[in-house]
């Protein structure tokens, strides 16, 4: 009994202190105020996460990698030049060579502490100047691009314009290795304004590429036309 008299006197004071601060309109307003500089501190801290939100968005959208092959520049379309440099890979006649075209930076770090037996890396050279409009033996330069706003990279073969949705960086024109050659190559997309080396006129050879012709058959004809040469481009999104 005495436990229920002192819980109803507990809520009886309750109720009571509450009727005094509801008539206290300093207390009210100072309430208020306080009310007020914690919705503004939420307000701030959530502009600041959507900042970061968005920032990182922006980071996370760009980043996209390509080489231009046959220039030493990148194209205007929001890219940066990582770094210009020389088109290489193996000789064309090799057996055990590798497959695919590289570009190398004019800077590079060597080493001597390996004694056994070897892979070569050869520069890659023009080996037709009707075709390129430059003489043969003219050497290859290459530049790595970085799109600033894209993060997906895609050559086209066969096309020399983008899909919707997709920015064109570069078009031209698709090159392999002669079919003749013992070493594999890859399919590359050599820039419709190709560039040379200074400097790069003698040759020597290394890494030769064609262009790379259509045969009909197990190839659909059309679209495709025998004979005809594939396009390509290099497109960002």
């Amino acid at each position: 009994m005495a436990a229920l008299i002192f819980l109803v006197i507990c809520i009886v004071q309750t109720f009571a202190e509450r009727r005094v601060l509801l008539n206290d309109p300093d207390l009210l307003q100072s309430q208020i105020h306080a009310l007020e500089r914690k919705v503004e501190d939420v307000v701030a801290k959530y502009t600041d996460l959507s900042a970061k939100y968005n920032t990182l968005l922006t980071k996370t959208s760009a980043g996209g990698i390509f080489v231009r092959w046959g220039r030493k520049d990148c194209p205007g379309n929001n890219t940066e030049l990582i770094y210009s440099g020389f088109t290489g890979g193996s000789w064309w006649d090799h057996t055990g060579a590798a497959a695919e075209f590289v570009c190398l930076p004019r800077d590079p770090d060597l080493t001597t502490k390996f004694s056994s037996s070897v892979a070569f890396m050869y520069g890659s050279e023009y080996d037709s100047s009707a075709d390129f409009g430059h003489d043969t033996g003219n050497d290859l330069p290459c530049s790595v691009c970085r799109s600033t706003v894209e993060s997906s990279v895609l050559m086209i073969p066969g096309k020399s314009s983008c899909y919707d949705a997709w920015s064109m960086q570069y078009h031209g024109d698709l090159m392999a290795g002669d079919y003749v050659h013992k070493a594999a190559s890859q399919y590359i997309c050599l820039d419709n304004h190709p560039e040379k080396l200074v400097a790069g006129q003698d040759d020597h050879d290394g890494k030769l590429f064609y262009p790379v012709k259509a045969v009909c058959g197990s190839l659909a004809c059309p679209p495709y036309h025998n004979g005809r040469y594939l396009t390509c481009v290099v497109c960002t999104k």
